[in-house]
């Protein structure tokens, strides 16, 4: 069923007053909605339009648009209504835009593996992204889709004994065992020591919601604190027992239940909560050119 959220509009510049409406199309029982009657780049300028957009976004987590013919500028604007935009340090930003990545895909530039698992994106970083704001600048015309996951809901319908025995567990997250795996060992032990690995809890609390989240992915690499006596009775409970457990509560992402998957157009946009969700890029188009461009917004202490 679709809704339609009608709001009236002050703009501060000429305090001009307008009806407005989005309509909000759920994609899933799960997560996901498509809006439409709404224009990002206004949405970048506009504080009534950006809180109910901001609104929407923690009730469903992942936002879809279609047809927003945004400039860079305007993108990165937008995205920075939330706050702060990062820098990745292995991608790097475009040289006009800070904090605006660009993922190109041609045929110089092969699909090159890092983004076609479910991921949440750099929990190898002290505080994890809050959110990005993604576009499509072309695409192939089939193939290429991003499916978003549910991380609230996947901890939710954890069986209880779990929900007990990962409660207080915490696990490290890696760029060296992922970005950094391919690079001259010189250069991988630089971004190590650039991005220590970081300790995050297996069960996050969101900062907004409250909601539980469970809260690992490939860039897990351990749990750090599993390794006790009411866990370990001998060797065999923590290896591979550690190792079985993690793989077990990575493995719900896929979870098709969970999920949501969308297929690109030129110019639609996705703006996503990325304390709460993990996505994969499914990376099925080569030789087709699959290009986006992408603001990741800082986030917030995981504690």
């Amino acid at each position: 069923m679709n809704t339609t959220i009608d709001s009236d509009l002050v703009r501060q510049g000429d305090q001009r007053t307008s009806a407005r409406s989005i309509t909000v199309e759920p994609l899933t029982c799960s997560i996901g909605a498509e809006l439409s009657g709404v224009d990002l780049a206004e949405v970048s300028r506009d504080d009534d339009l950006f809180a109910e957009l901001k609104s929407l976004l923690l009730e469903y987590k992942v936002l879809f648009f279609r047809d927003q013919d945004m400039s860079r500028a305007e993108h990165v604007a937008l995205a920075e209504r939330f706050g702060p935009l990062e820098d990745h340090p292995v991608v790097g930003s475009d040289p006009e835009h800070a904090g605006l990545v660009r993922i190109y895909k041609d045929l110089d530039s092969p699909p090159e593996r890092f983004e076609n698992s479910f991921h949440c994106d750099a929990t190898w970083r002290e505080n994890p992204p809050m959110g990005s704001v993604l576009r499509c600048v072309e695409g192939p015309k089939v193939g290429g889709d991003t499916i978003w996951v549910n991380m609230a809901l996947a901890y939710e319908r954890l069986p209880e004994r779990v929900k007990e025995q990962i409660a207080d567990l915490r696990a490290r997250h890696s760029i060296e065992a992922t970005f950094g795996a391919r690079m001259p060992i010189e250069k991988r032990l630089e971004l190590k020591e650039r991005f220590p690995d970081p300790e995050h809890p297996v069960v996050r609390t969101h900062p907004e919601t409250g909601e539980k989240i469970l809260f690992v992915n490939v860039f897990t690499t351990h749990l750090t604190n599993f390794h006790t006596l009411d866990n370990v009775r001998c060797g065999i409970d923590y290896a591979p027992g550690a190792g079985d457990l993690l793989r077990y509560l990575v493995s719900q992402a896929s979870i098709p239940e969970y999920q949501v998957r969308w297929r690109w157009t030129p110019n639609s946009v996705a703006i996503w909560d990325n304390r709460s969700t993990q996505h994969y890029a499914v990376q099925d188009y080569w030789p087709a050119v699959r290009k986006m461009e992408r603001a990741g917004i800082i986030g917030d202490p995981t504690f």
